[in-house]
Parts: C-alpha cells; sequence; structure tokens
C-alpha cells in the first residue's frame, strides 16, 4: 500500500490508526499518509445564529480542524514519513470515502471509537458510513 487515507479526529482511537498506517506505511519503501479531518457543514439556526456569525463559526471550526491534523503530524514528526493533510466539508462517510479515491489512495485508516452494535444500527458511526461508501480498502482500528 503506497498511499494511506488518514482520517484523524481527536481520539485516541483515531491516534492508534494513526500509529497503524504508519507502521503499514514504513513497511512500502517511498509510502505516504494523507491526513484528514472531515466535518459536516455547521449548522447555524435559531438563537445562535443571532450571536455568533456564518463566518465566526466557520473559522472556530477551521481551527479546530486544524487542531487535530495538527497534533496528528506532531505525532509522526520523525518519522521519516511523507504526508499531507487536508480538512474536508460534507457528509462524513462519503466524503472520506469519495476524497481517498479521488487521491488514488489504495485504502483508509481510521479509528473505531468503542460504541455498540446496537448504537450503530440506530445511529450509524462514521466507519460504518465510510465501510458503505468506500470503494477500497478501509482498516478499522480500535
Amino acid at each position: 500500500m503506497k498511499k494511506l487515507l488518514v482520517a484523524v479526529d481527536g481520539s485516541g482511537a483515531a491516534l492508534r490508526a494513526l500509529r497503524v498506517a504508519a507502521d503499514l506505511a514504513r513497511l512500502v519503501p517511498g509510502a505516504s499518509l494523507h491526513l484528514v479531518h472531515a466535518h459536516e457543514e455547521p449548522r447555524l439556526y435559531g438563537e445562535l445564529a443571532v450571536y455568533v456569525p456564518r463566518e465566526k463559526m466557520q473559522a472556530l471550526q477551521r481551527a479546530q480542524c486544524e487542531s487535530f491534523l495538527d497534533r496528528a503530524e506532531a505525532e509522526l514528526k520523525g518519522s521519516g514519513l511523507r504526508t499531507t493533510r487536508e480538512v474536508l466539508e460534507g457528509p462524513l462517510g462519503r466524503t472520506i470515502a469519495e476524497h481517498a479515491e479521488r487521491l488514488g489512495c489504495d485504502a483508509i485508516v481510521m479509528g473505531r471509537h468503542g460504541e455498540s452494535a446496537l448504537g450503530d444500527i440506530l445511529m450509524g458511526s462514521v466507519a460504518m458510513k465510510v465501510l458503505h461508501a468506500a470503494r477500497l480498502p478501509v482498516i478499522l482500528v480500535r
């Protein structure tokens, strides 16, 4: 696997997934990691929209996303791996899966939070949404 997309969200599961992706990338000379943090479009309604302008919400969202990516890059510091990073916006599962395809990634690596199977059925998880949307391998790390 020469190019891996790694979805990060600041969680422990995402950090473990990043470590697994780095270990896999080290096995293939010239492999690279593309770090992404995806988020839905901020929803502004009611009183929140009156007190917080859309631009301010977008700036706050962007800062949080960049902090997740900063932490992921810090974890890889000194690894010698080539990395790129990007913030994505849109429906999470589809956005991550389609972006990995557009980049020509060989697989998606992401953390799997400890939700129950019943929770996945009732609410769905980002990991499950990526699994359903992706046409390339998805490696889930607990």
